[in-house]
């Protein structure tokens, strides 16, 4: 066995690569590749837990053992800093461990006079009619096989289905069903109240519609029950949120007024210390977050960040800043970010390319990147998120 055979690392997509370039779908780092192709497992190459894959997309990464997985997590970050030119402390990733997650959409559709319900094959619209799950949270999983029973009874082609775990259990939103008249009534009630669901609400196509909802819906950030929106974005697994939540309060230290923008529901504004001025530009997350902050140092704001950022001006008042942009990134935000005198900044991104390259515009205007953590919340994922703090050299200790 020499290094050309060897699988050193796992490239962006998943693949494992040899010491001589050649790239092996499903190896994992110390993998044997001969020249025929085939794959002789080394020590990190673990028996994938789940009888989908790999041909679920919920997966890619199933045959890393959990050293190899972080190693990848790393190694990720790590290319697109270099990539920007820049480098920084990486410290050792936050894994969220199997059956954790406590939001997904699956998709469903009606084939063959039954009803599959599950996540996409990789790179495919087909549907693989999920018998196990090795990444969603069991309470969740436990509603695939009654939801596929209920949808067996009113879906006519496809839909997509976000489930998520609520205060109140599970919340379920599915788009393109049209259930209507008192059978499809009755059997959605009966439906939710024998599978503990917190809501069930359908969207024919033109707006959420509740069916069921026999409390107010919440999740709690930072303590504070926050109303919950069908399908809102929350941080994937509890654990991952309290990783980058963490992160976050580190980097800005006991800053007595920061800023969190792109601020969602308030995972990061109902956990900061001091006060805090929230700008979101989604109006169901911004109003769940007014109703829920009220009495409290939150002051939210109803703005779109991509068209109005907040000017240099804006930002010199704040003592820190969190920012939580979507995977584009926030290049409009940076630009003032960077001209700014604001002392500290938490980023958390969910895509470590536009991340570098804002961290690049952030670095020229006079930060320093003083570290970054990689989080692993979809497990066996490609998906790589991250939290980083940035500082100005002259600026007093966090």
């Amino acid at each position: 066995m020499s290094e050309a055979d060897t699988i050193l690392r796992v490239a962006a997509r998943g693949d494992g690569v040899a010491g001589d370039g050649r790239h092996a779908a499903f190896a994992a780092p110390g993998d044997v590749l001969a020249p025929d192709g085939s794959v002789t497992p080394g020590p990190h190459h673990q028996a994938p837990p789940c009888r989908h894959f790999p041909e679920c997309g919920g997966c890619q990464l199933q045959h890393l053992d959990e050293e190899s997985w972080a190693q990848f997590l790393h190694d990720r970050l790590a290319n697109a800093l270099e990539g920007q030119g820049l480098a920084a402390p990486i410290r050792p990733p936050a894994l969220s461990p199997p059956r954790t997650r406590r939001r997904a959409t699956l998709g469903a559709e009606r084939k063959g006079g039954r009803v599959l319900l599950g996540f996409n094959v990789e790179n495919s619209h087909a549907l693989i009619d999920l018998q196990e799950c090795w990444i969603l949270d069991p309470r969740l999983f436990a509603l695939v096989a009654p939801l596929r029973r209920l949808l067996g009874r009113f879906l006519k082609g496809r839909a997509r289905v976000h489930l998520t775990l609520s205060d109140q259990g599970p919340d379920v939103l599915v788009e393109g069903l049209a259930a209507e008249g008192l059978e499809a009534a009755e059997a959605i009630s009966a439906f939710a109240e024998a599978n503990g669901v917190a809501r069930f609400a359908v969207d024919p196509g033109h707006g959420v519609e509740v069916r069921w909802e026999p409390q107010p819906v919440t999740i709690t950030l930072g303590g504070v029950p926050v109303p919950l929106p069908p399908a809102s974005f929350l941080q994937a697994t509890p654990e991952g949120e309290a990783a980058l939540v963490a992160a976050a309060r580190e980097a800005i230290g006991s800053a007595r007024l920061t800023a969190d923008l792109f601020a969602g529901l308030g995972t990061f504004a109902l956990s900061l210390p001091g006060k805090v001025y929230a700008g979101e530009g989604a109006r169901d997350a911004i109003f769940a977050l007014k109703a829920a902050g009220a009495g409290r140092p939150v002051f939210p704001e109803h703005r779109d960040l991509f068209r109005r950022p907040l000017t240099t001006a804006e930002l010199d008042r704040f003592e820190a800043v969190v920012l939580d942009p979507p995977r584009a990134g926030a290049r409009e935000q940076v630009v003032q970010l960077a001209a700014s005198r604001v002392p500290r900044i938490a980023y958390i991104s969910c895509n470590p390319g536009s991340f570098a390259r804002d961290a690049k515009v952030l670095c020229e205007g006079g930060f320093r990147l003083d570290w970054v953590v990689p989080v692993g919340q979809f497990r066996w994922s490609t998906h790589v998120e991250l939290a980083a703090a940035f500082s100005r050299p002259d600026s007093p200790p966090a």
